[in-house]
């Protein structure tokens, strides 16, 4: 009876820290996500990059509409200096049809995705980031083998107008990490739709 209290307890424990979510400067998990060309990808099949601009995402937000064609650019701009994007859809394509599997493969081919555009099928990696809105950024330092959250939050200061965009949160962060110092801005408030969990 003892041994299974314990036991409930510890599981409580985990189940509680996942919750929470990572916060600056916790180790991020690595995680192993189907593709939309089919392959499995892990953050550690990239095995030159110096972090990552992980990013949740889905297709049918307007939210991630809006920042699509910035987050194309963020990948292009920043993965040959080795920080890639990754993009995860966590939605449960039961609640939005729109966010399934082959419906990514669709938007990918639409738009082009230079970047990993990975299905969250089973719901089990959002809630180890504490994601909560798509666009949901995470930035991921690589350092003595680990992965270090650095920045958590928005892409900029304005999802309506890219040209009206007076901070960029993301750029600035990669940027700093690249010159060896810390994000000028570690925390912002993410905007854009919730993540669609499964009912």
């Amino acid at each position: 009876m003892k041994k299974m209290m314990l036991t409930f307890a510890a599981t409580f424990m985990v189940a509680a820290l996942f919750a929470q979510g990572l916060k600056i400067g916790d180790k991020a998990p690595d995680f192993r996500l189907k593709n939309v060309d089919g392959k499995m990808i892990s953050l550690a099949d990239y095995k030159d990059a110096k972090g990552f601009i992980v990013i949740f995402s889905c297709n049918h937000c307007p939210f991630v509409k809006a920042y699509e064609d910035r987050i194309i650019e963020l990948h292009k701009k920043f993965e040959p200096k080795g920080f890639p994007v990754v993009a995860i859809n966590s939605n449960d394509p039961n609640v939005v049809p729109e966010d399934s599997y082959e419906k990514m493969i669709e938007r990918a081919k639409e738009k082009d995705f230079p970047f990993a555009y990975l299905f969250d099928e089973g719901q089990n990696v959002y809630p180890k980031y504490g994601a909560t809105r798509t666009p949901h950024v995470f930035i991921l330092s690589k350092n003595k083998g680990n992965l270090v959250v650095e920045y958590i939050g928005t892409i900029d200061d304005n999802y309506k107008d890219a040209s009206a965009v007076k901070t960029k949160y993301v750029e600035d962060a990669v940027n700093a990490l690249l010159a060896g110092k810390k994000p000028p801005v570690t925390e912002t408030k993410a905007i854009g739709c919730s993540i669609k969990v499964k009912k």
